[in-house]
């Protein structure tokens, strides 16, 4: 099977453009190596950006790599009508038997529905929903995606779903869904935990109104105040932003609270390895992939019960959630398993166990090839 997969390359949009190697981000690339076990498929990435970008042709045995130079007239403010051509041409010469379109908040979704191939959708954030959540301005960016994922999701082939909260969410606009959770880097699976002392507690999320970390961080004081362990959030932060200065206001006040920055992938393998735990604050989440990579990697976690997160992590059985809103539920989530060793132990064994069983990578790869023979099977012999 022919796969044609509609992807941004992440070093366009991070004007990262001398880096060597293609960055898909954490989901793709698990569902790339996925795929790259399974020699019954062969599969053709197409990016667009707008400089040229080095990469080698083929990154694995039956996965091949085409970037495609789009001027800037062809993207949002041209409605990505030169994006929708350029990856139009360019299937035309690949001929695949299925488009997929990862996303749809930019030109992936777009250029899938409008190829001309039978083709299917993942749906990573729920733009619609995140719009509404964040009060999207009219003709922002938040605002305008929103209504490309309202204009994809009807024309689709179908729609692949990564919890029952988004499948939910696009119910009675897509002809077709499926609930697919994110693969996991197989390297996620065989971090060896060597906690740090004094303990450790990750926050992995851009500093943004939504991730929450403002409320976190007050929910925690009283904890900070008798107990000894450090909280350290990794993610970027733009300083001109109002919530991003409260948030530095609020580690000044607080010793026990450290600002890591931005980390890459072996970075955050090495921070999950000392963590005690790992706390996802947020107020609205699909399926984070910070909580799957912790599950994998055998470190216990605090979540907030919110949008998919529910799906992924059970109660007080392989995670304990919290409600965002509530300080002392927060507080007491996160002492449930910094203070007891027997409950981190159980959650952390039973969060691996179930990654194992339904995040790998080889598992998701194979129930995506089950789905784009279902979108075959639909067309006139």
């Amino acid at each position: 099977m022919k796969i044609a997969m509609l992807v941004p390359d992440n070093r366009d949009e991070f004007r990262r453009y001398s880096d060597p190697e293609p960055y898909f981000g954490q989901a793709v690339s698990a569902l790339l190596e996925g795929l790259a076990q399974l020699p019954e498929c062969e599969v053709h990435i197409v990016s667009c950006t707008q400089q040229a970008l080095r990469a080698p042709a083929q990154l694995a045995r039956n996965i091949f790599y085409h970037s495609l130079i789009v001027p800037k007239w062809g993207w949002l403010r041209g409605g990505y009508i030169g994006c929708v051509r350029a990856v139009r041409k360019k299937l035309r010469e690949i001929k695949p038997d299925v488009v997929h379109g990862q996303g749809t908040e930019r030109y992936c979704a777009l250029s899938a529905v409008r190829s001309g191939f039978p083709n299917v959708l993942t749906v990573h954030g729920n733009m619609r929903l995140l719009a509404k959540v964040n009060q999207a301005r009219p003709f922002s960016f938040a605002w305008l995606a929103a209504r490309l994922e309202g204009f994809t999701l009807r024309r689709s082939g179908g729609v692949i779903c990564l919890t029952g909260h988004t499948r939910r969410q696009v119910s009675g606009l897509a002809p077709s869904t499926w609930v697919v959770p994110n693969a996991v880097d197989s390297r996620f699976f065989e971090i060896e935990r060597k906690l740090a002392s004094p303990r450790q507690i990750i926050c992995v999320a851009n500093i943004l109104p939504p991730k929450n970390q403002v409320r976190l961080i007050m929910a925690l004081d009283p904890l900070g105040q008798q107990q000894k362990f450090e909280l350290i959030f990794y993610g970027g932060a733009d300083h001109k932003n109002s919530y991003v200065r409260e948030f530095f206001q609020m580690l000044e006040k607080c010793p026990w609270c450290r600002f890591a920055g931005f980390a890459d992938r072996a970075g955050l393998r090495a921070a999950l390895a000392r963590a005690a735990l790992l706390v996802l604050p947020s107020l609205e989440e699909n399926c984070p992939m910070s909580v799957l990579e912790a599950m994998a990697a055998g470190v216990p976690v605090a979540a907030a019960g919110v949008g998919g997160v529910p799906e992924l992590i059970k109660d007080n059985v392989d995670g304990v959630l919290f409600d965002p809103n509530d300080l002392e539920s927060i507080g007491r989530a996160v002492a449930a398993i910094l203070l007891h060793e027997d409950i981190s132990a159980k959650f952390a064994a039973a969060g691996k166990e179930k990654a194992l069983a339904c995040f790998h990578p080889k598992k998701i790869a194979l129930r995506h090839l089950e789905i784009y023979r279902e979108i075959l099977s639909r067309r006139p012999s």
